[in-house]
């Protein structure tokens, strides 16, 4: 009898343990709603340069997607799901980036990513994201080969997990041609950092102001960690240009800027949406008056539709700014949601569902902070509106809104 019992004890303790091993597997995958009913979760991926130079745009994309999961999680957005975010920092560095896609995607709870902020970044995310079938919206990627491969003259989708909010460098290159011609200047000297987005949009901003009778006078280069711009300027200054066209982002635009005035290269430096932040203003010092930037979308803070976009961002008390990206990334994010509501529907767990993410996001279409969202047969924003912004007193200012 005593062996009989033990062995009762013994079955009763292996069964007790399994019974507890597996509900810790499922404590990962399962929450407790408001309700007391099990709710299933999905996480949203942030990849964006948390820290370094680049942070304060990177920090302004994670908290705007934090921002749109929370309002989802409070609306009941998608029921018996809770959404969480999943913040990685990529430092603006592909094999960085490449790093923290491998991390997300090997996550079975992560069924879509916001980001990355620079298109050479994506360039080693997206391929990793790729086969893993998680959905990939950029608030900031502008060069236009991630959606229409490397021959634009025949383009061809190379990614069918990747779209984006913003416009591109084809759009953003000839329209700051286009204004530099409006006001009279013809010769313009280039500069680009030699980075993918950089170089991408020297290109499609050259391509234009020439065609449209400009001259280009010197066409050079900087290393993206260059701090001594003094030859370039030298070589640049000798040809005598009416502007300076650069290609990259502030923390090396600010300063070249700055040293171009004191060489007595008195021209305004233009360049794309790199550059629209005021840190760029803050690195130039006053050599930054009359600078000038394009950059995605109209003014945010003179959209109606993104009222309540920036009132609920002021309300979380973020301590940074939404910066020049987060109505496109609280957008990118809320597009991944409005597809998740159907891909989720269904779905026994968040892994299942990225194939399924990915093909309802081609069908997203609703009003954001931005104005419309939706996406083309290439994952290209609809929305080509392009603002350029000029530095008057300190401060950027706007100067023309096109479409």
């Amino acid at each position: 009898m005593n062996r009989r019992i033990a062995k009762l004890a013994a079955v009763t303790f292996v069964a007790g343990t399994l019974a507890l091993t597996g509900c810790g597997s499922r404590a990962g995958n399962t929450t407790t709603g408001t309700s007391g009913g099990a709710v299933k979760i999905a996480k949203i991926g942030v990849i964006a340069p948390l820290s370094g130079d680049l942070s304060a745009l990177g920090l302004g994309i994670k908290n705007s997607v934090d921002l749109a999961i929370k309002q989802a999680n409070e609306s009941n957005a998608i029921p018996g799901w809770k959404l969480e975010l999943a913040a990685e920092d990529d430092q603006a560095t592909p094999d960085v980036g490449k790093n923290a896609a491998t991390k997300l995607s090997s996550d079975p709870l992560v069924v879509g990513v916001v980001g990355t902020l620079n298109s050479s970044v994506a360039q080693s995310v997206t391929p990793v994201l790729q086969p893993a079938h998680i959905v990939q919206v950029s608030p900031a990627n502008t060069g236009p080969g991630l959606t229409q491969g490397n021959d634009l003259t025949k383009p061809s989708r190379p990614y069918d997990n990747y779209f984006r909010t913003c416009t591109t460098d084809a759009v953003q290159g000839p329209t700051a041609a286009t204004y530099l011609l409006s006001v009279g200047i013809n010769k313009v000297a280039t500069i680009h950092d030699k980075k993918t987005y950089g170089q991408g949009l020297v290109e499609a901003f050259t391509k234009a102001f020439t065609a449209g009778g400009g001259t280009i006078v010197a066409a050079q280069t900087i290393n993206p960690d260059d701090k001594d711009f003094s030859a370039v300027i030298t070589n640049v200054k000798a040809a005598k240009p009416a502007a300076v066209y650069y290609g990259g982002e502030y923390p090396q635009a600010g300063p070249l800027s700055k040293q171009m005035k004191a060489a007595g290269l008195n021209v305004p430096l233009m360049g794309g949406d790199g550059i629209f932040d005021p840190a760029y203003v803050d690195l130039a010092g006053s050599a930054a008056n009359g600078d000038l930037a394009t950059s995605v979308g109209a003014p945010v803070e003179t959209l109606a539709s993104a009222k309540a976009f920036i009132t609920a961002y002021k309300a979380a008390g973020y301590k940074d700014p939404y910066a020049a990206y987060g109505a496109q990334s609280y957008d990118a994010a809320n597009a991944i949601i409005n597809a998740l509501k159907t891909s989720l529907a269904k779905a026994s767990d968040a892994k299942s569902a990225r194939a399924d993410t990915v093909a309802a996001m081609s069908s997203v279409s609703f009003d954001g902070a931005t104005g419309k969202v939706a996406f083309d047969k290439f994952g290209d924003t609809v929305s080509k509106v392009i603002t350029v912004y000029k530095v008057t007193n300190g401060k950027w200012g706007t100067e023309k809104t096109l479409s």
